[in-house]
């Protein structure tokens, strides 16, 4: 990224059916935490000097690798989510988004079949195949 966002927040992203088991847990644990919010609720809503936990579903099949025992993201899954997201991305739209693509496309091992499959899971297939060739242009 050419800019630091100016906001940090944690997204944890679980199955379906335990997203409202997550939230009211982290909840209790006096986080603050937000359930998929909308762009309103992040621009109204989060305070700006708390680290802030979103709970999300996780999409099934999504990327993911695990790192010394630890599940989390791959690469492939925070371009797409990068892409596909653009709420809880927003700082990272537009020329940004940009500048992220090209920097991994360029220095990294991006599986791009990976990737399109899981832009497919999230039905953004076609478009994210044209961004990812105005990208190599």
């Amino acid at each position: 990224m050419r800019h630091q966002p100016g906001r940090f927040y944690f997204l944890i992203e679980v199955e379906k059916d335990s997203i409202q088991s997550v939230f009211y847990y982290l909840k209790e644990l006096n986080y603050a935490v937000f359930s998929d919010p909308t762009s309103d609720i992040l621009d109204k809503y989060l305070p700006n000097n708390k680290d802030i936990l979103i709970v999300k579903s996780l999409v099934t099949e999504a990327p993911t690798q695990n790192i010394k025992g630890i599940d989390t993201i791959s690469l492939e899954k925070l371009l797409v989510d990068i892409y596909c997201d653009d709420v809880i991305f927003a700082p990272q739209q537009g020329a940004e988004m940009r500048t992220i693509f090209e920097t991994a496309l360029t220095k990294y091992a991006v599986n791009q079949s990976r990737m399109l499959r899981y832009a497919s899971r999230k039905g953004k297939k076609e478009s994210f195949t044209k961004y990812l060739n105005s990208i190599s242009n």
